[in-house]
């Protein structure tokens, strides 16, 4: 018997991933820790759940994220999250956020004018920077202005930022990336 509530580990081409669901939905997940007692804590911070095997939607969306972390496209929209407990201005952050497409980049300030708070960009970073739901809500395509990496608070910081716009082929606007020459650019990154 599956449980309504719970988390699991699961891997990734980017190592041990996370995820925790509940009965409305994902309550958290995340990416990849050094320790992976770090990695549960994070977890269990929203879900007070025990490790288990995921229901099939669960199971599904831990397919969906492997397959994005793989260099799949794939835009994860389907997978059902629980905001509950979040406050709207963190909601609304990760509706935009979650709605950029992968290869695709906003910067906090485009994120902070599409929620009509032109001006709340540091607000932004702050509400990406405790997002639990990373790689489903994906702030890693939240860029500082100019194209500038801003900030990341999973484990590896920026490097693991320009890993997953690496995996994605990201790029900004229409002029060429340093991505467009090079098609095995996320073979020659350093891993953790």
């Amino acid at each position: 018997m599956q449980a309504s509530s719970g988390y699991h580990l699961f891997s990734t081409d980017l190592g041990i991933c996370g995820i925790a669901w509940g009965p409305e939905g994902i309550v958290a997940t995340g990416l990849p820790e050094r320790d992976e007692a770090v990695l549960v804590e994070r977890l269990r911070r929203r879900s007070r759940a025990e490790a288990s095997e995921p229901p099939d939607a669960v199971a599904e969306a831990i397919a969906e994220i492997r397959s994005l972390m793989a260099g799949e496209p794939r835009d994860l929209l389907g997978i059902r999250l629980d905001m509950a407990g979040l406050g709207a201005f963190e909601a609304a952050v990760y509706r935009v956020t979650r709605a950029i497409p992968p290869g695709e980049t906003l910067t906090y300030g485009e994120v902070a004018r599409a929620i009509g708070e032109a001006g709340a960009s540091r607000a932004v970073g702050r509400a990406l920077g405790a997002n639990p739901f990373p790689i489903v809500v994906p702030c890693h395509r939240v860029l500082a202005a100019g194209g500038k990496s801003g900030g990341f608070s999973a484990d590896g910081g920026i490097g693991t930022k320009f890993r997953l716009l690496a995996i994605e082929r990201a790029r900004r606007g229409s002029a060429p990336t340093l991505f467009d020459d090079d098609p095995a650019f996320v073979l020659k990154v350093p891993p953790r």
